[in-house]
């Protein structure tokens, strides 16, 4: 473990140096970040403004919810896009024959090998509109732990599906359009649920899993989430991540390197 430690701090240390070559680019990516949260909170407002609101929701449990939906742009931002969106990259231009042959996991090496301090503005607005609302609702402390499991159950559900799609280059080398598909999909994140109609309720739910990364860390910090959600997004974020690993494993066989 500590190896692999030492390995990220080198990785990230590296990626940090290069990126803050170009510093202004941290001012414009906090800027977008600002204007994307401005209008999340426009279109939010829109529904709560003739005293609509969402079964079980007031405004200000909403703005919990598109707090962590915005932690979770920001989280892939900072990590997600910056590694595996780079998968098809690497197997276009035969770049993934150097990392098969590091003395380290290829999967761990593809999602960790770097990572984007522009999304760290999301990150921060996220931390921010959580504590704003969370201080309307008079939360504490141990309401915010009560949400760490699932949040952290929805990062890795996330980490699963993207990497999985981004491994579906090694087949269809031009898949660029699919990993933005799944950030449409994702964008549904940003209001509960029970905003969708019923059968866009089971289709998030059940088939593309948006509410286990929104919906469900959000009900845990009201304290109103049920045990089973809470299971059920660990036993889907286990086998999530352990098929990533094996479906990674079974498109290597399929891999043609480039000296090949």
């Amino acid at each position: 473990m500590q190896r692999y430690l030492r390995v990220i701090r080198l990785f990230w240390s590296t990626a940090v140096a290069a990126e803050m070559e170009y510093r202004v680019n941290f001012l414009l990516a906090a800027l977008s970040s600002l204007g994307n949260l401005a209008g999340s909170l426009f279109g939010l407002f829109l529904f709560y403004s003739k005293d609509y609101t969402f079964a079980g929701w007031t405004w200000d449990a909403a703005l919990l919810v598109l707090g962590i939906f915005t932690l979770l742009q920001g989280f892939s931002a900072t990590f997600l896009a910056p590694n595996l969106n780079h998968i098809v990259r690497h197997v276009q231009e035969g770049t993934l024959d150097f990392v098969l042959l590091k003395p380290i996991p290829s999967q761990f090496w593809l999602s960790t090998h770097t990572l984007s301090p522009w999304g760290m503005p999301d990150l921060v607005f996220g931390g921010i509109l959580i504590g704003y609302a969370g201080r309307r609702l008079g939360l504490g402390m141990d309401d915010y732990v009560l949400s760490v499991i699932p949040l952290l159950f929805g990062l890795i559900i996330l980490y699963s599906l993207w990497f999985m799609l981004g491994a579906t280059s090694i087949w269809f080398v031009k898949i660029y359009n699919v990993t933005e598909v799944l950030r449409g999909f994702l964008e549904a994140g940003r209001y509960p649920m029970v905003a969708y109609p019923a059968a866009y309720r089971f289709f998030f739910t059940f088939i593309v899993p948006v509410a286990f990364l929104t919906t469900i860390p959000a009900e845990a910090m009201l304290g109103r989430s049920e045990i089973t959600w809470v299971f059920g997004a660990g036993a889907l974020a286990v086998v999530l991540f352990f098929t990533s690993t094996r479906f990674w494993r079974f498109a290597l066989r399929f891999y043609t390197s480039a000296s090949s």
